[in-house]
């Protein structure tokens, strides 16, 4: 019983930001000499996560933040909390760590039973950023509200702007911004998914996921006792099970960066995705090649036909990679078969 899928996304990105540092984040690749642009893992899980609660229709759970008042009378940051329940999907697919001030009360830890890779550069010759320079103009309306301050922090009246700005060549009604970091360019994202977990929540007291009062409430919703490798566990009822593979199924397609800013939006539309029970075939179903002509350029592939990869392509994608089998409906049929595999593991009887 195969207890792992493993996904490679291939995504299109334009002109986009997909996280806010210094204009946009990026490592640097030794072989190619390139500033490579990237959206962190953690920014996908986040994307995947509200995606599943948008599917489901349900606010995510909530966040408790805790501070301390010092005896300087100053605000410090104290600890952050989860809910540590399950019954939130959020929750349940993102994991939890709660660790109590003191070490009075124990540490509650659950790890995610998805594991997501930051979405890079399908090669380092085929993504990339640019620079470029924005503004803010509002010169073209005549109710703006100009105050300029002295050294003071007294504002300066009309007549003595005017007399100020003499001889120099300044607007006050536009801002120039420049040097503006954009990702261009073709990115992949690869996913493992451990169903052993996936609806499994452990009982193992020496390392609790939960509390005492949410393994009984649990129980009372229908959660049903179990063992799989990591111990005695907890299941979702079916259900719940059927509702929620559909959620991530759809999440794991149709994901989007949603925190990039709005003057620079991007479909970021998934061109296509590889799904499989083997990590090294996954990697290979998509990739780039170095072209044998000119060192300085490479060719997206990818492998359509690969045995022991279910390879779905979408209709966009023969505009930027030599395709046969792209369709109207990839997509859909991408997270069908998701479904299927995550409705096909014995979650109930896995020992």
């Amino acid at each position: 019983m195969n207890s792992t899928i493993y996904i490679r996304t291939l995504k299109r990105a334009e002109h986009t930001v997909f996280c806010v540092s210094s204009g946009q984040k990026y490592y640097y690749d030794q072989q190619f000499k390139k500033r490579i642009p990237f959206s962190s893992g953690q920014q996908v899980k986040r994307s995947i996560v509200d995606s599943i609660s948008a599917y489901l229709n349900l606010t995510p759970s909530p966040t408790t933040f805790l501070f301390d008042v010092t005896k300087q009378k100053e605000l410090k940051e104290g600890e952050v909390y989860g809910t540590c329940d399950p019954t939130y999907p959020d929750q349940l697919f993102g994991g939890w760590m709660k660790a109590a001030k003191g070490g009075k009360d124990r540490t509650l830890k659950r790890r995610s039973p998805l594991s997501i890779s930051a979405m890079r550069g399908l090669h380092p010759l085929l993504s990339g950023i640019e620079n470029d320079n924005a503004s803010f103009d509002r010169s073209d309306r005549p109710n703006n509200i100009v105050i300029v301050r002295d050294a003071n922090n007294n504002e300066l009246s009309e007549e003595e702007i005017v007399q100020f700005l003499e001889g120099k060549d300044r607007s006050l009604s536009r801002k120039w911004i420049p040097d503006q970091s954009r990702a261009t360019g073709l990115f992949v994202s690869d996913i493992a998914i451990d169903l052993r977990r996936l609806f499994c929540v452990s009982l193992n007291s020496f390392e609790p996921e939960m509390a005492d009062d949410t393994i009984e409430k649990l129980k009372e919703e229908g959660w049903k006792e179990s063992k799989n490798v990591f111990g005695p566990c907890l299941v979702a009822p079916s259900k719940l099970r059927e509702e929620w593979a559909k959620a991530l199924a759809s999440a794991l397609v149709n994901w989007k960066i949603t925190s990039n800013q709005s003057r620079t939006f991007s479909l970021m539309d998934s061109l296509a995705i590889s799904i499989s029970d083997n990590a090294n075939l996954i990697a290979g179903s998509i990739r780039a090649k170095l072209s044998e002509e000119d060192s300085g350029k490479a060719q997206p592939i990818i492998e359509e036909n690969m045995k022991g990869v279910d390879t779905f392509v979408a209709l966009q994608a023969s505009g930027y990679i030599p395709t046969t089998t792209e369709s109207i409906d990839a997509m859909e049929k991408a997270e069908q078969e998701i479904y299927n595999r995550i409705m096909a593991f014995d979650h109930e009887n896995q020992i």
